[in-house]
């Protein structure tokens, strides 16, 4: 029944059907029926005309017709009608569709008039009311909520606004029985949480009794879509867990020990320790470790994955390391170089740009297993890159990489490796929950000691003078500095020449011979990039004019004043990941951000937060309430957050307990075989590509 087509609905036809389904959308039946309203009029009570006041919006009288009378010529045209009841007198005005109202007003004949009121003169009117005959049946108002729907220009002009459509919503319930939406949670879920039950809710909240019945419907439907979403993660989790092989690390040995008393640069934090104790036991029980670690930037992601590839070479396994980008895999390879100097362990670096020679003795060492760890680009998944036993991989800055990239890193082995993901964009708790549920997931929220925070002030354009004189005091104490200008996505020619503009406008600032100055662009061949970026790594520079290209990992310690550019165009996250390039030795670090002199609310909101906390979590929260879920990195190609009314900014709470129902009915019965959770299992199964069940009979 719902899967009719649309146009088979009374009141539709062809021509409208065509138009719901190019302009909203409407294929079938089940289309419409999950086109939810945007809001609903109350036009169950009638009111007395004199509890008109000048508080009043809208508001639904009935009364008789007593006078109708056309006034002013050609365009100041109106139609003017009174209406009465037995409190008193209405004025109602028409200024357009005039022959047509008057064909259906009479005077002395009873109306309902619903609408908005307006003072003219001091005395009550309403414009364009709708008005219809008080018959029998309505006399008191009407016994449920008339719903609004979103329509567009287009529909409207086929008369299809937003009450119409609600009309077509009208003539489809009748037709509906609750064999055509059967219950999909379980009865006594239903019960502990006193829901709605499924078929109730649709009818209530497209034509509820009251404004009860409506909000209890969107919170059966809204837990609906959550529960269902964590139903399929968790299945994919736990079939995971129970159906994947993983390679056994059982101990831990001489390399992992000898480092972690005798080289380790400094004393972990308790964050970090909790990490490495959960990787542990991933690895230990056979299964393969899909982990997703959040650190902030700069909470020591690097020393965490460092430590369990010395893990994996004590079990006689290789690892290796993904890096989006040449510089910050080359960045990852110095680093672990330098702290392995005085390991018996080979690690190498592959990428893009490593030489033909260079390469063959790589993958050759890789083959026979003398090289232990291996870092690199998109370059390590190529199908030429063979390992003796590849046994743990790293995958940093995962919003870079798909998960098809991925599953390639899985195919390196004949047990798959263990995997774990690393991000510095902290994605707040609830995000994560719904965008990588799949994954089991850790959280560093501690700095390491020593690290100081870092002091973000707010500069608009008129101090900008003061703001280089700063920059100069630093660059005497021997420190660096980064100016960073925005991209502007629609114009690359646009970014260009402001990019161009700063740079002439820092050189004036800081003249030649007695400072030297970086520049990098999405412009610039790579191998320049390259070139100009290792000179401010290496502190030939003192400057660094750049566009967001070095927002992830690079690591210059001795950089310690950020000046922002132009802030107001950044998002909340972009903020924070650039600010994190500062703030990494053990000197006090600065962050300027500069903005214009008119920045909208929202930006100031931003701002404010900058300035307020350097916590990446609490940003990232206040970054999903200002922007909503679809633009955090990584979520817009998860289909997960496609929820038509459940909303994980504003329904956390909602959220939290269906996962609890979600993981106690798998825990208690995960191959959905009781006749408790038969109404769950026949659901899923009827939704077909949505839920990779086939994994799991």
């Amino acid at each position: 029944m719902l899967d009719s087509p649309i146009e088979y609905l009374k009141g539709v036809g062809p021509l409208r059907g065509d138009m719901l389904k190019k302009e909203l959308g409407i294929f079938t039946f089940r289309d419409l029926l999950e086109h939810f309203p945007l809001r609903h009029i109350d036009k169950t009570i009638v009111n007395k005309i004199a509890e008109i006041n000048p508080q009043t919006d809208f508001i639904q009288v009935a009364g008789t017709i007593t006078s109708i009378e056309l006034i002013g010529e050609k365009r100041g045209k109106r139609l003017v009608a009174e209406i009465k009841d037995n409190t008193g007198y209405l004025e109602l005005v028409w200024f357009q569709g005039i022959n047509w109202v008057e064909k259906i007003l009479q005077i002395g004949s009873d109306y309902l008039v619903y609408g908005r009121v307006s003072f003219f003169n001091g005395k009550p009117q309403m414009s364009h009311p709708e008005i219809e005959l008080r018959t029998a049946g309505i006399a008191d108002g009407k016994n449920y909520l008339e719903p609004i729907y979103s329509s567009t220009e287009k529909l409207k002009a086929r008369a299809l606004n937003g009450r119409q459509i609600g009309k077509l919503t009208a003539a489809l319930l009748p037709q509906i029985s609750e064999r055509d939406i059967p219950e999909n949670i379980p009865a006594y879920i239903v019960e502990k949480l006193k829901l709605t039950g499924r078929y109730k809710a649709f009818c209530d909240i497209h034509i509820p009794r009251n404004m009860e019945d409506y909000e209890a419907a969107v919170n059966r439907l809204k837990f609906e879509e959550f529960f269902l979403a964590q139903i399929r993660l968790q299945l994919t989790r736990l079939r995971r867990h129970r159906s994947s092989k993983g390679v056994v690390f059982e101990k831990v040995g001489e390399l992992f020990n000898t480092f972690y008393s005798q080289y380790l640069p400094f004393e972990l934090t308790g964050a970090q320790k909790r990490v490495i104790k959960e990787i542990r036991a991933d690895t230990a029980q056979g299964h393969q470790m899909n982990r997703l670690l959040q650190g902030d930037v700069g909470s020591g992601k690097t020393i965490v994955a460092l430590l369990c590839m010395l893990l994996a070479a004590d079990n006689g396994f290789q690892s290796c390391m993904m890096a989006p980008t040449e510089i910050l895999a080359q960045q990852h390879y110095n680093g672990l170089k330098e702290l392995l100097k005085d390991m018996p362990v080979q690690i190498r670096i592959l990428t893009g740009s490593t030489k033909s020679a260079e390469r063959k003795k790589v993958l050759a060492g890789l083959l026979d297993g003398t090289i232990h760890f291996l870092v690199g680009t998109h370059a390590v998944i190529e199908d030429v890159v063979q390992f003796q036993n590849l046994g743990f991989a790293i995958v940093d800055e995962q919003h870079r990489f798909g998960v098809a990239q991925r599953a390639q890193l899985w195919k390196k082995a004949t047990i798959p490796p263990h995997i774990l993901v690393m991000t510095a964009t902290p994605i707040p708790r609830t995000l994560a929950m719904t965008a990588y549920g799949d994954l089991d997931y850790s959280v560093m929220d501690e700095l390491p000691p020593g690290r100081k925070p870092i002091q973000t002030v707010h500069r608009n354009e008129m101090q900008r003078a003061a703001v280089m004189d700063f920059i100069k005091t630093e660059i005497e104490k021997g420190r660096q500095a980064y100016i960073i200008y925005p991209l502007i996505e629609e114009s690359e020619k646009l970014s260009y020449e402001d990019l161009m503009q700063g740079y002439e406008q820092v050189k004036s600032y800081f003249p030649e011979p007695r400072y030297k100055i970086s520049m990098v662009h999405g412009r610039m061949p790579a191998d320049q990039k390259d070139v100009n970026m290792q000179r401010f790594i290496s502190h030939d520079t003192n400057i660094m004019v750049s566009t967001t290209v070095i927002e992830v990992g690079v690591n210059v310690p001795n950089a310690s004043v950020m000046v922002i550019e132009s802030a107001e165009k950044f998002g909340l996250s972009q903020l924070h990941q650039l600010r994190g390039r500062v703030g990494r030795g053990s000197e006090k670090s600065y962050c300027i951000l500069l903005t214009g002199s008119k920045v909208s609310q929202d930006a100031r909101e931003r701002i404010k937060i900058m300035c307020a906390t350097n916590d990446g979590f609490a940003i990232a929260e206040k970054d999903l309430e200002l922007r909503g879920p679809g633009d955090i990195e990584g979520t817009r190609q998860s289909g997960v957050l496609n929820f038509k009314l459940a909303s994980i900014v504003n329904d956390k709470a909602l959220l939290d307990v269906a996962k609890h129902y979600a993981l106690e009915v798998l825990n208690a019965d995960e191959e959905l075989v009781h006749e408790k959770n038969a109404p769950l299992k026949q659901f899923l199964l009827s939704q077909k590509g949505k839920t990779a069940w086939s994994l799991i009979s």
